[in-house]
């Protein structure tokens, strides 16, 4: 496995939390800087951490974490984009469950857990590629690429979720909120 390899890597696992990203942008157009760096880098740091975690504890979470992944994935995206669809709709109406403040710290870490649980997988695949010689870095720095990869992946599809979502104003929530559920439900298609 050369390193343009690792970046490609990087960039298939990151395709889960950008297009989530997206989702969020979408969902709201006029969020801050601040706001659209946490998003890539929570989305980065967990993408980057899942290998590690796999890495190191493979021989405990490799068989476990095989088999539930794809469900706790599809039950965290479903609930989150699900959750989206109804405030978009009560808004519509005129009605709140909550006051509206955008993305939070909890539902942006479950969703960073979701879109990144698969990359526990490549963690264990590290391993075996270590020990035949055919992985060209250590494994934190490849892990390192594949955070830095979906970081800035994420980053750029934030922003484009943000100015798609501003031409779509009161439909982006629902758009957003349905690319959740449709990646939860891919995600636990691929599972099978």
């Amino acid at each position: 496995m050369s390193i343009f390899d690792i970046v490609l890597l990087g960039a298939a696992l990151s395709m889960d939390a950008a297009a989530v990203g997206m989702a969020n942008g979408m969902a709201e157009p006029r969020m801050s800087r601040k706001k659209t760096f946490l998003i890539a880098l929570f989305f980065g740091v967990f993408q980057g951490g899942m290998p590690l975690l796999g890495y190191y504890g493979s021989s405990v979470f490799s068989s476990l974490v095989g088999r539930i992944a794809p469900y706790l994935s599809f039950m965290l995206l479903l609930f989150l984009g699900g959750k989206m669809l109804l405030d978009a709709a009560l808004e519509e109406e005129g009605r709140f469950l909550v006051r509206r403040e955008g993305l939070r710290l909890p539902a942006l870490t479950a969703q960073a857990v979701a879109t990144s649980i698969d990359a526990l997988a490549v963690g264990v695949s590290f391993m075996a590629q270590e020990a035949a010689g055919s992985l060209p870095l250590g494994v934190p720095i490849c892990a390192l690429i594949i955070a830095a990869t979906t970081f800035l992946l994420s980053l750029a599809a934030v922003q484009v979720g943000k100015l798609t979502g501003d031409k779509l104003s009161g439909g982006a929530q629902k758009i957003g909120g349905l690319v959740l559920v449709l990646i939860g439900i891919k995600l636990l298609f691929e599972a099978f």
